[in-house]
């Protein structure tokens, strides 16, 4: 029987230790005895950048992501996105990073050089902001696939993003017919009343993690704006 090996660690802004193993061929990110992701169900990520951007009208849309992972979502919206395209990323651990550029190369590839992509070391939440004051321009899209959903286990910290003052600040960071996506790990009714309370047009999709309709289910909710 193969065992996990653990390639990586770093501690993150709040003091927990992530961890990046391999087994069998395929890497996984751990947070104590939680999986955070794996390369083995990439699916439903994907599906978040897929579906949001094919529900946009605007040509070259300005998307904003909210957690790199492995990048599955970042390179599915890369592969759906035109050249006038710009894709702006924010992940609060820079080890995530280095871990796409080394022990993940080739899973990586050239995409961090992709001249669409705008990459942010911070919290997604500043980004937010700085489009509700005026700092920057608002986001036709908002990926958030943060945390494992609207539960903050990484960080308590990240439950402000799914509260309804942070939905609202996401609401408004939006331009007209713009998405907040909302991806969850599991289904979760008292986020789902939140994010209807922000008065978006709601629709909540179910996928699995992996494409042969095999895996997890995992939920995504998509909220435009009028």
């Amino acid at each position: 029987m193969l065992k996990r090996e653990l390639v990586a660690s770093a501690q993150i802004a709040d003091g927990e230790l992530l961890e990046l193993y391999t087994h069998a061929g395929h890497f996984m990110i751990v947070m104590g005895r939680n999986e955070l992701m794996s390369t083995r169900m990439r699916f439903s990520e994907e599906q978040l950048a897929e579906l949001t951007i094919d529900r946009l009208t605007k040509p070259a849309p300005r998307i904003l992501i909210g957690g790199y992972g492995m990048g599955f979502t970042y390179r599915a919206a890369r592969a759906r996105m035109g050249e006038q395209a710009q894709i702006i990323i924010a992940e609060i651990a820079e080890a995530i990073i280095d871990w796409a550029k080394g022990p993940m190369a080739e899973l990586t590839g050239d995409s961090l050089a992709d001249p669409r992509l705008d990459l942010r070391i911070c919290d997604v939440a500043a980004l937010i902001d700085d489009a509700n004051d005026g700092t920057s321009a608002k986001f036709d899209a908002i990926l958030l696939d943060v945390d494992n959903g609207p539960d903050g286990i990484v960080r308590d910290a990240n439950n402000r993003l799914y509260s309804r003052t942070g939905l609202a600040k996401a609401r408004d960071a939006l331009a007209p017919g713009g998405i907040l996506a909302v991806w969850s790990a599991a289904p979760d009714p008292a986020f789902r009343k939140r994010l209807y309370d922000t008065g978006l047009s709601i629709v909540e999709w179910k996928t699995r993690s992996r494409p042969n309709n095999k895996g997890a289910h995992h939920v995504i909710w998509f909220a435009q704006k009028s």
